[in-house]
């Protein structure tokens, strides 16, 4: 079996459904990454787990070191990831609670390390972007989903912003003209050098507000917070479906 990580985002900080096995600390030529790799099974499949912003949610979207992360998952042998991230509803089907599957991104973001290519090991390439999302693993969250009767948007176009502060209501009108149904600041540089390490990437987003000037009300902090608390648990029932299916 492949092995698999989950990469937690807001709200999932801890995977308190993971029965841990062992905690592993590592580092890469690229830096520490995020947190332990903590090992054990959720739901009785194997997988890494590996919290984004640290277990206290202490570093912010563009200080992550996303090389570190990616790396020190495909140094130890990640062929599959299910990212998670917490996202802004933009499209009409993307509203608060909506849990989406996004098959497209655009990228916003600027001076963050983007790419394993820069000449640190010597190598370079170019690594081949058009779906920049696993069409398999994509898959496979639609059909567990289906499967445990959770509703899910199987499509959209993740706009990765720099954060922290939210955006502006004209950056997201920005984002909706240029197709953007979903907007979150984690999405990119993670998604590419996921390919670039030529790992298996999806994302599984949870919508936990109407981006700036698309709902009829200000955004609520108070209620990002409820709909992460409410929403998470279907994501983990979710990724406890599709680890069933490997």
């Amino acid at each position: 079996m492949n092995r698999v990580a989950i990469i937690g985002g807001s709200g999932l900080d801890k995977l308190t459904a993971l029965v841990v096995e062992s905690a592993h600390t590592v580092t890469t030529i690229y830096g520490t990454p995020s947190g332990p790799l903590l090992e054990g099974t959720l739901d009785g499949a194997p997988i890494l787990f590996l919290p984004r912003h640290g277990a206290t949610h202490g570093i912010p979207p563009h200080r992550i070191n996303y090389r570190a992360n990616i790396a020190a998952l495909r140094d130890f042998g990640v062929e599959e990831i299910f990212a998670v991230t917490a996202v802004g509803g933009i499209g009409p089907e993307t509203g608060p609670g909506r849990i989406v599957i996004p098959d497209q991104l655009i990228d916003y973001t600027s001076g963050r390390e983007h790419t394993f290519y820069d000449g640190i090991d010597a190598k370079l390439d170019h690594a081949e972007f058009g779906e920049p999302y696993s069409a398999t693993i994509r898959t496979r969250l639609i059909h567990a989903a289906a499967r445990v009767g959770i509703e899910v948007v199987p499509h959209g176009v993740y706009g990765a912003t720099q954060g922290p502060r939210l955006e502006s209501a004209a950056e997201i009108a920005r984002l909706q003209r240029d197709g953007c149904t979903l907007v979150g600041m984690t999405g990119m540089p993670e998604a590419g050098l996921a390919r670039e390490a030529g790992l298996h990437y999806a994302n599984c987003a949870l919508s936990v507000n109407w981006a700036a000037g698309i709902g009829s009300t200000p955004i609520s902090l108070v209620e990002i917070g409820q709909h992460l608390t409410q929403g998470m648990a279907s994501v983990v029932q979710l990724l406890s479906a599709a680890l069933r299916t490997l």
